[in-house]
């Protein structure tokens, strides 16, 4: 049977291409049934679209259809709006990304500055940090973890895409805290201390659509 005709490949393909957003496995079952083997069934339509298009794409545990990346400039257009982000959330995002779960008191320990009011904020309204939890510990802080559309914006199937030290230190991304990241083996518990205030440089982070 022609994938194309396989009812079980038609039915996880029309859920997928009907969401709004990505989907887990669980997710799709929970349209398609318990009959269906969706994992091995996702496992066609990516073979099948791979080179299209359209692409079938995984990031983290989820799966979505997408404009296959090198045909993006042909759908592109420039927002009349950009996002700002200031170096302190840069750098908070990535000492997330590479650290998570992490707590407010970790990354300061890592940036040598206390986080200026609303830098998580801002990230969190972004939609690429969340919260994790509470680490049990004294105090039992909340912990930030990087979410799924975090993943999806920067194009990458899970954290492990994530550039290693040495390309992003190549770049000149992570000074002046690529020493501190570099030598950041594990945090337990952190005592809390006096430290400067963050001096934010404003970056412009340009967006475009497709």
């Amino acid at each position: 049977m022609m994938i194309e005709h396989d009812p079980a490949v038609r039915a996880v393909e029309a859920t997928l291409f009907a969401a709004d957003a990505p989907m887990s496995i669980d997710q799709i079952r929970a349209y398609v049934g318990e009959d269906i083997d969706v994992a091995a069934v996702l496992a066609k339509l990516e073979e099948h679209y791979q080179g299209r298009g359209v692409e079938l794409v995984r990031r983290g545990k989820s799966w979505h259809f997408q404009t296959a990346a090198d045909l993006a400039h042909l759908l592109r257009r420039e927002r009349e709006e950009s996002r700002k982000l200031s170096r302190a959330a840069v750098e908070t995002l990535a000492i997330i990304a590479y650290h998570e779960p992490v707590s407010r008191a970790e990354i300061e320990a890592i940036r040598g500055v206390q986080i200026s009011k609303g830098t998580l904020d801002v990230l969190m309204e972004a939609g690429w940090v969340r919260p994790a939890g509470r680490r049990e510990v004294p105090g039992r802080p909340l912990i930030y973890a990087t979410t799924g559309e975090f993943l999806v914006h920067f194009g990458l199937a899970s954290r492990r895409d994530l550039p290693g030290l040495a390309d992003l230190k190549a770049a000149g991304l992570l000074d002046p805290v690529d020493l501190a990241l570099e030598g950041l083996q594990g945090l337990s518990a952190i005592e809390s201390g006096d430290m400067p205030e963050d001096g934010d440089v404003e970056l412009e982070i340009g967006e475009e659509s497709a």
